[in-house]
């Protein structure tokens, strides 16, 4: 049976996000905007109160939560700042390749320290020359023994500047594609890892941003969790599983910026009236409660699959790019309401609107994503209805009950000729008696 209903645990799990999110994170959030920089000790609340490293096991010390609860919290945070939640989030995706591999020595080794340390992992697939395109990568990992030798560049890692650890894709051979790729997880200290400047960004500019550059970084083997020609797809299992919350980060920033429309259109008067009471702003509320809500639905579906073992692939990217593109089109929209006001760095739409626009970027573009929806749909959906050639658009019913009457149809127009043989040629189109099909009797 289908159940839309919070758990108590989940609405409990909801309510103390929020309350970190208006407590701790909304306070500070623009000073940090405007001051380009992280909160560090904003993420060390976050890891006191819980609020990070959720889907770590309880067997290395973490709560084990699933992505549904994830995206609870996510969304509450994003709310209050979407740059905030990203840099929260990001150990969630950091960890995500430590979840999926079969090295259980490290495994065991970093997921407690993260847990119980305040310890930070940064996810690197991105490079200054390949970001969705993952099969692209360039950074080399070259074998020597059983140990592996890093060399090359990681960029638009979140918190990459902060991290302790990093969890690394890198090809044995550019040639190769997918191949080639194989992951490690690295440590910030060791020889030949160094950090790049803080990128400046448009928008979420309190969550850190920077490249990582390796020289002859020596990995061991210990510290490999997936072998050439299995790190593309534990990187394409991580983005399924991590892509539903890029939702919940849209669904947040969107619910803020609508409340703030709302709360705008009952203050504002013009012509003598409260804007609410024009039509032209009333539909705008609308369709913003609409799409929130139906980005919210999107977000918990992909959650749900994950949750219950089955392949969120396609959900997932149908919610990256739907829930993160209604994001930007409620923002948009509040800052439509706002006028002028909406336009200054006095009122919080403009970074509303800054935050949300990166949203269709990251984790895969909004075009990505179609890509994988539209290949889904060509080669691997299956139809409920038979095939337009079959598809049985007789014109009269009498054709059930006459014994013995046949009818052809036409592939190209889809004229239907009633008969006992096609017709030397279609009267519509010309198409020949040999390209017609029988449709009926039905075989």
């Amino acid at each position: 049976m289908v159940n839309f209903s919070l758990s108590p645990e989940q609405l409990k799990i909801q309510q103390e996000a929020r309350a970190f999110a208006l407590q701790e994170v909304l306070p500070v959030a623009w000073c940090y905007d405007e001051k380009d920089e992280l909160p560090l000790f904003i993420l060390k609340k976050a890891f006191e109160r819980g609020i990070m490293n959720v889907t770590i096991p309880r067997k290395y010390g973490g709560p084990e939560y699933g992505l549904m609860e994830c995206a609870l919290v996510v969304e509450e945070i994003s709310a209050a700042c979407a740059g905030l939640a990203t840099s929260i989030f990001d150990n969630s995706l950091g960890v995500e390749p430590l979840l999926l591999t079969r090295n259980e020595q490290a495994r065991a080794k970093y997921l407690p320290a993260i847990v119980k340390d305040f310890k930070l992992i940064s996810f690197a697939t991105s490079e200054t020359t390949a970001g969705s395109d993952v099969a692209g990568i360039r950074c080399r990992a070259q074998k020597d023994g059983e140990d592996y030798i890093l060399n090359g560049t990681k960029y638009w890692m979140t918190n990459g500047g902060v991290a302790d650890y990093y969890t690394v894709f890198a090809t044995v051979d550019p040639t190769a594609g997918y191949k080639g790729i194989c992951a490690f997880i690295v440590e910030k200290g060791w020889e030949g890892v160094s950090t790049g400047r803080h990128i400046p960004k448009l928008g979420q500019r309190s969550s850190n941003t920077v490249g990582i550059h390796f020289k002859n970084t020596r990995v061991p083997r210990e510290n490999v969790l997936a072998e050439p020609g299995q790190g593309f797809y534990m990187a394409m299992t991580a983005f399924a599983r991590t892509r539903p919350i890029i939702g919940s980060f849209g669904v947040g920033a969107a619910r803020t910026a609508m409340e703030l429309a709302i709360d705008y259109a009952k203050r504002r008067r013009a012509f003598g009236l409260p804007i609410r009471d024009f039509q032209a702003v009333a539909f705008k509320i609308a369709e913003m409660y609409q799409k929130v809500e139906t980005a919210r639905l999107l977000t918990w579906k992909a959650a749900w699959e994950a949750d219950s073992g089955k392949d969120p692939t396609i959900t997932a990217s149908i919610t990256k790019f739907y829930a993160t593109e209604a994001a930007f089109e409620v923002v948009d929209e509040a800052l439509q309401i706002f006028g002028g006001y909406g336009y200054t760095r006095m009122y919080p739409i403009e970074k509303l609107f800054r935050d949300v626009r990166l949203l269709r970027i990251y984790e895969g573009t909004s075009e990505v994503q179609r890509v994988v929806v539209s290949r889904f749909a060509f080669d691997n959906y299956k139809p409920v209805m038979p095939d337009l050639e079959d598809f049985p658009q007789l014109e009269h019913l009498d054709v059930h009950e006459t014994p013995g009457e046949t009818a052809w149809r036409c592939p190209m127009c889809g004229y239907i000729h009633r008969g006992p043989e096609a017709p030397e040629a279609c009267p519509y189109c010309f198409f020949p008696k040999t390209s017609f099909k029988k449709v009926w009797p039905r075989p």
